[in-house]
């Protein structure tokens, strides 16, 4: 299928060949009829991309702050090489999707195949939307109609937080797409509007919809103006979804309120207030999100779970359902919005050029005839080495694209297919590196038999039942951390795995650093060790996937396992006993800030201090080993220092040993020998972690 994409390294914008994405849980899969460009918006996406690097910068400069910091932590390359990568990640343009459900995913209810409906999709020929960004369209009320819907809560959503009454005298500033939908949506409220804008044809379009607009030049007395229209009073409020840096628009919008009016912000403009011209008036204001109650909570979005009517009376699909039955009724007019209709073939008819003169709202026509059954595309035929350790791979995330595709390529792996569930991220790397096929269905790579071996990157949850799949499907196995996130996924996998004459590897790469390797040859082994591991794992959102103990299983399981089995590696035995302590007086399951002890069959011992409270400026990994008299240091994983030992010291640019792990794996499955890592090391590590969090919820050592 095809879908617009923003290339932000090049400023290309792209019609890009990807595989049709799967259905999931959840979700609805829709074939799109038409979408709308949002102008604002994906205007400015594509103008970042046209921008040369300092531009690029000079918009963003928090990142380039973060970049600085990055170097003095982890060091030029690999920042450099981050920064590159995430610029070369093209994005997914559009949010205004109207078209024809294709197939219902499991727990979905409200929709059925055949349905009429608008989504926050992209401009792609099919997608995969969750079924609380999804709402039906009203017989009566076309396609082109009802692709203003998402742009139409988005200014509705400001309205709501404007709550204006009847009579009531609102401005709203910028007469852009937001903006015409606004003024007629504040005019079936029963208010007097006004709307301002520098654009004569906008002006005379909000005229022509029956609203009191004004044309305004660079040096107009704004506030004067409502002060003259308002007898003195000035305005009740003021909708702001105009799109300037500027800082002169908020100046103006609390010179033309009224005492203690309302100032609502739905655009993007400079915020640098002026204090006095809020206190005198005593005014509000405040900043809508998007689409309204729900927009960027998880467990609304992807998880489905709705808010009760009662208490919240406008979501985010509720807000699309009314925008849709005031399109329905005649209370909001669409139609004289449309600038331009043009076939997706034609894209660049629009992304052309965005800042032509006189566009308000552009349709994209779309085929209809996309082959649903196209989950894979072939991108390259570069042929393989050999007819064994062909590899695919499952998962295109961040980490796969950051580390493993790019040191996979380094060492000439045989890479048949990479599956990603929206096609997108996967043809990306595919494209990039020269893999051969594109997937969104990762069935394609264990049914093919040539594919000797699966790598598995995908989140969390996913990953006990993708390597039962796999074992059972004849493969080797890689799987990146943790394995599982119960008890019950490990003893599954093992009963599998004993049963399978294959080998399974997670990826604790640790071990195979220079530093790692290094100090183990000096410890060599028999005696007892203590050995102390620290992470300054740094903050993360509490609502960000990672934290959730369905879909991550929270960073202890996810991150500090790659510490246990550090651990295990140096002391040369298996952990027997298990407690961990977290910060605060009623911790939870999911916590990122939690000490973990650990007693080893041969008397070695370890603690893990796992902490997300620290600067960033403070090195992120530090290793301390004392055994007999003697410390070994690792820094970071760029350096190591031995105190004791008849070693010199080594520095050398971070290495966490990701392609010697990767080196050796693939020397394992092509040649057919032993894991790199014994499976009951995994078995032990995996269940430890496990534990550990149980640990905590019982309060007491956990014998593993």
């Amino acid at each position: 299928m095809k879908q617009i994409v923003q290339d932000l390294k090049s400023g290309n914008t792209i019609l890009e060949e990807v595989p049709v994405p799967q259905v999931r849980s959840g979700c609805v899969l829709i074939k799109t009829l038409c979408s709308l460009v949002s102008l604002g918006t994906e205007r400015m996406l594509v103008e970042f991309g046209k921008a040369g690097w300092i531009n690029k910068a000079r918009q963003q400069p928090e990142k380039v702050r973060q970049v600085i910091q990055k170097i003095k932590t982890d060091g030029l390359k690999p920042t450099m090489d981050a920064v590159f990568r995430k610029l070369g990640e093209p994005l997914p343009l559009g949010y205004c999707n109207a078209g024809e459900v294709i197939a219902v995913g499991k727990g979905v209810n409200g929709f059925a195949v055949g349905d009429r409906v608008i989504s926050n999709g992209n401009h792609a020929e099919v997608v995969c939307v969750p079924e609380n960004l999804v709402a039906k369209i009203p017989d009566g009320v076309s396609y082109e109609e009802a692709a203003f819907t998402v742009i139409g809560a988005i200014a509705l959503q400001g309205i709501r937080l404007v709550n204006p009454t009847f009579g009531e005298t609102v401005v709203v500033t910028g007469l852009g797409l937001i903006g015409l939908l606004a003024v007629q949506l504040l005019k079936a409220n029963g208010c007097r509007v006004i709307g301002i804008d520098f654009d004569k044809r906008k002006v005379e379009l909000a005229q022509r919809l029956g609203v009191e607009a004004f044309a305004v030049e660079a040096d107009s007395d704004v506030p004067k103006l409502i002060q003259d229209k308002t007898n003195g009073i000035g305005a009740d409020a003021v909708l702001i979804t105009a799109s300037t840096k500027s800082n002169e628009v908020i100046g103006q919008a609390a010179q033309m309120s009224r005492k203690r009016g309302r100032i609502v912000l739905v655009g993007v403009i400079g915020l640098d207030m002026q204090r006095s011209d809020f206190y005198e008036k005593e005014l509000t204001f405040q900043v809508s999100c998007s689409y309204g109650p729900g927009r960027y909570d998880d467990h609304y979005e992807l998880k489905g779970l709705d808010y009760p009517i009662g208490f919240v009376r406008w979501t985010e699909q509720r807000n699309f359902e009314a925008v849709l039955a005031a399109i329905h009724n005649g209370s909001i007019n669409v139609k004289d919005l449309i600038t331009e209709e043009v076939d997706l073939k034609d894209y660049l008819d629009i992304y052309g050029d965005m800042i032509k003169g006189g566009s308000i709202a552009s349709i994209i026509r779309y085929p209809g005839n996309v082959l649903i059954s196209q989950t894979s595309v072939q991108v390259s035929s570069n042929p393989f080495s050999g007819s064994k350790g062909i590899v695919g791979i499952i998962g295109a995330g961040n980490f796969t694209g950051a580390m493993i595709v790019p040191t996979l390529n380094e060492l000439n792996a045989d890479i048949k297919y990479i599956a990603s569930s929206k096609g997108l991220s996967g043809t990306t790397l595919a494209k990039k590196y020269g893999i051969r096929q594109s997937t969104s269905r990762y069935q394609d790579i264990l049914d093919d038999q040539e594919v000797s071996a699966v790598m598995i990157t995908t989140r969390h949850s996913a990953h006990a039942g993708q390597v039962v799949e796999a074992l059972k499907a004849g493969k080797d196995v890689f799987v990146e951390k943790p394995l599982v996130l119960t008890l019950a996924e490990l003893e599954s996998i093992r009963e599998v795995y004993e049963g399978s004459g294959k080998t399974l590897t997670v990826g604790f790469n640790r071990r195979f650093s220079p530093f790692s390797q290094a100090a183990k040859e000096s410890l060599g082994g028999g005696a007892p060790i203590q050995v102390i591991a620290t992470m300054n794992a740094g903050f993360i959102s509490a609502n960000s996937w990672v934290h959730d103990l369905e879909s991550g299983g929270g960073r202890i399981i996810g991150e500090a396992c790659h510490y246990i089995a550090l651990i295990s590696y140096f002391t040369g035995s298996r952990v027997e006993k298990v407690v961990m302590n977290a910060l605060g007086n009623h911790p939870e399951s999911n916590t990122d800030n939690a000490s973990i002890m650990l007693k080893y069959a041969n008397g070695s011992t370890g603690i893990i201090n796992y902490f997300a409270t620290g600067s960033k400026s403070y090195p992120k990994e530090r290793i301390e080993i004392f055994s007999q008299g003697k410390n070994i240091l690792i820094d970071n994983f760029r350096k190591i220092e031995f105190y004791g030992f008849k070693r010199r010291n080594m520095k050398k640019t971070q290495n966490k040993g990701h392609k010697e792990q990767f080196r050796r794996w693939l020397q394992s499955v092509k040649q057919g020998g032993e894991a790199i890592i014994p499976f009951d090391e995994i078995y032990n590590t995996s269940k430890a972690v496990i534990l550990a969090v149980e640990s905590l919820k019982e309060g007491r050592w956990m014998e593993v």
